[in-house]
C-alpha cells in the first residue's frame, strides 16, 4: 500500500490520473496549472516510485497509473474559502403580529 499525503501535488496527479485516461503530458500540465518541465520531473519522480508510467511517442508523451493500491493519508482541508453573509437581523414587533396565543 502507497500512502501519499494528502493537499501535495502527487495528490492532484493521482487524482487527475484516476478520473481521466488516456492524459497526456501537456493535459495534466493544463489541469494541474503548472508548466510541463514541473509536471514532468513531478511525474519522473511518482515513475521512479513505481505508481506511474510515462509512455513516449514520437509527438506526444502519455501517462498511465500502474498502481492502484493507494492510500491518501493526512487531515483533509477545505480548499476554498466560504464566504459567509452578515446580514441585517429584523427585529418582529409583538403588536403587529397575529399569534393566537397573545390574542
Amino acid at each position: 500500500m502507497i500512502e501519499i499525503k494528502i493537499g501535495t501535488l502527487e495528490e492532484r496527479i493521482i487524482k487527475i490520473l484516476q478520473s481521466q485516461y488516456p492524459i497526456t503530458l501537456e493535459e495534466m500540465s493544463k489541469k494541474l496549472g503548472i508548466s510541463k518541465e514541473r509536471t514532468k520531473t513531478e511525474l519522473l519522480k511518482l515513475q521512479n516510485r513505481g505508481i506511474l508510467v510515462l509512455e513516449p511517442l514520437p509527438d506526444k508523451t502519455f501517462v498511465r497509473l500502474i498502481r492502484f493500491d493507494i492510500r491518501f493519508v493526512g487531515k483533509r482541508k477545505q480548499y476554498k474559502f466560504i464566504k459567509k453573509k452578515k446580514g441585517k437581523i429584523k427585529k418582529v414587533d409583538d403588536e403587529k403580529s397575529d399569534n393566537i396565543m397573545y390574542a
